[in-house]
C-alpha cells in the first residue's frame, strides 16, 4: 500500500480512514466509484477556483456534479471566482490533475469548501493527494481537519 504524507498525517491524528489503491491515471469520480464499487454519490472531486485576490480555493464536490461558480462566490462572498486551466491548476496546487487533494495542502493556505450535500453522507470519498490512491474518511473527520466550510457549490451535471 502507497503511503505518503497524506496517510502518515491521518495516522498521526488518529483520523479513522480506510485507502485505497487505484491505477495510476487520471480518471473522472465516476469510473473512481466504479473501480470501487461504491455508490458514485460517495466519490468527491476537488476542484482549484481561483478569486481576484487572494489565495486559490479548494471546491470539493460530488463527483457528478459540476462546480457551480457563482455559488461558490456567493458562499464567499466575492464578486467572482474562476475555474483555471487544467495546468494552471497543477502549478498552484504542486500536484497533478486526478490526484489534488485538499488534505494534501493543508498547511498551504488554500481555503476548502466541501459542497453541503455531504451532509446527507457518513463517509465520503477524496483523492489521496496523488493519481491511484483513493481515501475514505468520515465527513465529521474531513471538516475537523480541513477547517472546511459547507455551502452549495455544485449542481448535477447534465
Amino acid at each position: 500500500m502507497v503511503v505518503n504524507n497524506v496517510i502518515r498525517f491521518l495516522q498521526a491524528r488518529g483520523v479513522p480512514y480506510q485507502a485505497y489503491e487505484l491505477p495510476a491515471e487520471k480518471l473522472s469520480a465516476v469510473e473512481t466509484a466504479r473501480l470501487l464499487g461504491v455508490d458514485p454519490r460517495l466519490v468527491y472531486k476537488t476542484i482549484v477556483l481561483e478569486r481576484e485576490r487572494g489565495k486559490p480555493i479548494l471546491a470539493v464536490i460530488p463527483g457528478a456534479n459540476r462546480v457551480d461558480l457563482k455559488g461558490v462566490a456567493v458562499a464567499l462572498g466575492e464578486k467572482k471566482v474562476f475555474l483555471p486551466s487544467e495546468k494552471r491548476a497543477e502549478q498552484l496546487t504542486g500536484l497533478q490533475a486526478g490526484g489534488i487533494s485538499p488534505l494534501a495542502l493543508l498547511h498551504k493556505g488554500f481555503q476548502i469548501l466541501l459542497d453541503e450535500e455531504a451532509r446527507h453522507l457518513e463517509e465520503i470519498h477524496v483523492s489521496g493527494g496523488q493519481r491511484g490512491l483513493n481515501i475514505r474518511l468520515p465527513v465529521r473527520s474531513f471538516l475537523e481537519i480541513t477547517g472546511a466550510q459547507m455551502a452549495r457549490l455544485s449542481v448535477p451535471d447534465k
